[in-house]
């Protein structure tokens, strides 16, 4: 089933290719949406595609590259989804 999740991922996040971390995540698992760095120093991310493949992604996020300390993921599914063609890093 298609579903969407909009994530916030807290703690050492910026500035250590976490945002390249989930778009090639994404990609490997074939999700569509973004990331984009917040002024709060957190991550946030969109990834839509089968909800179990998000669930997995969600999972992988919770360690990020090696160089990351995630202290927390808010996760919002959300109903309406976009129909991204990729998933992209936004500025």
């Amino acid at each position: 089933m298609k579903a969407r999740a909009h994530i916030y991922i807290s703690g050492r996040v910026q500035g250590v290719y976490y945002r390249g971390f989930t778009e090639e995540l994404a990609e490997h698992l074939g999700l569509t949406g973004w990331a984009r760095n917040l002024p709060d120093r957190r991550v946030e991310a969109v990834f839509e595609g089968e909800r179990t493949v998000i669930e997995e992604a969600i999972n992988k996020c919770r360690s990020g590259p090696p160089a990351a300390h995630v202290t927390d993921i808010e996760v919002r599914w959300e109903d309406k989804l976009k129909g991204f063609k990729d998933f992209s890093i936004r500025y």
